[in-house]
């Protein structure tokens, strides 16, 4: 499933480019503007899950293993990526909010801020993770 995925998200994220180019002040362009955006964010999506998607174990004569006889899993320690991740995503945040702040408004900075309330909460989590399984 991963490969077809990688495939899709690649044709998608052409079928992006090029309707890019097609983007102006016209009906036209706003639908080409919708394709854009759509046809970018389905492809970055199936791009991504297939690069990340990890893949099942199988025993010798080809099934998944059932969940009921895998080995427990043990934890493994964290690494930087956690706490850097963390903190690059906080930190962009912060300038992405004050830059939003200073140029449009405090109420404009309120709907960013909401708007990435996930970024933000994802970074604290990283950082929080990596923090308490140090030792």
């Amino acid at each position: 499933m991963r490969w077809p995925a990688l495939a899709v998200g690649v044709v998608l994220i052409g079928v992006a480019v090029a309707a890019f180019t097609r983007v102006s002040d016209t009906r036209a362009g706003l639908l080409a503007e919708v394709v854009t955006l759509l046809g970018g964010l389905a492809g970055l999506s199936l791009l991504l899950y297939g690069l990340a998607a990890r893949r099942r174990s199988r025993t010798r004569t080809g099934t998944a293993v059932p969940s009921s006889s895998a080995p427990p899993r043990v934890p493994r320690p964290r690494s930087r990526n956690d706490i850097l991740l963390g903190a690059g995503g906080i930190a962009l945040a912060i300038v992405l909010l004050g830059g939003l702040g200073l140029s449009a408004g405090f109420w404009w900075g309120l709907f960013g801020s909401v708007l990435l309330l996930p970024m933000i909460a994802g970074s604290i989590y990283l950082c929080l993770r990596y923090l308490r399984a140090s030792p």
